[in-house]
């Protein structure tokens, strides 16, 4: 091997691989969340209005930043007087705490195409350690406007007074009007930049 080609080697398995960034395509993305009501149903919902970004090499995935944003004020339960109650200070208090907001600090693998993530939560201006378990990890595609593609889905269960979120009204049976655990559901769409 002459010099030349030894060094051009050399130079490039010393050069770190370049980092990426990835951001979030809201129109193709979703944070959804489910709690019981009256202690006899699921009450679905979603925030419309997210954004972030995912910082790293796809070939590391465990060593990727992932940050959110996510705008309070744009819950949606598909009912408007539960959407402004859930917008007060017995709840979200989307005036005090306009965003929520996450950012990884640990990601594990947990099999076949999953993920542990380890982030913060801020919510309701508190901030808890949270895990999501991350699947259906799509490798990146080429779509027909020449972007590059990949997507996942994120779940997780969090109680709401661990984020000083106390409003509720006990029934007669000992029950709760609204649960305390909430299901939170994650897909991401993102594009690389």
């Amino acid at each position: 091997m002459n010099r030349s080609l030894l060094a051009a080697v050399a130079l490039a398995l010393a050069s770190p691989v370049m980092a990426a960034t990835w951001t979030l395509d809201p129109p193709h993305s979703s944070v959804q969340f489910s709690v019981r009501h009256l202690m006899v149903s699921n009450v679905r919902g979603e925030f419309g209005r997210v954004a972030g970004t995912v910082e790293g090499d796809e070939t590391r995935p465990t060593e990727a930043v992932v940050t959110a944003t996510i705008d309070a004020a744009s819950i949606d339960t598909r009912e408007a007087k539960r959407d402004e109650h859930l917008k007060s200070a017995d709840f979200l208090d989307v005036t005090k705490y306009p965003t929520i907001t996450f950012r990884s600090k640990k990601i594990e693998r947990a099999g076949e195409g999953k993920y542990r993530m380890t982030g913060d939560l801020t919510l309701h201006g508190v901030t808890r350690e949270v895990v999501l378990d991350v699947s259906d990890v799509t490798p990146p595609i080429k779509d027909p406007f020449g972007k590059t593609r990949a997507g996942a889905t994120a779940s997780t269960k969090i109680d709401r007074k661990d984020f000083g979120i106390d409003y509720s009204k006990a029934m007669d049976n000992g029950g709760l009007v609204v649960g305390n655990d909430i299901t939170i559901t994650i897909d991401v769409e993102a594009t690389k930049q």
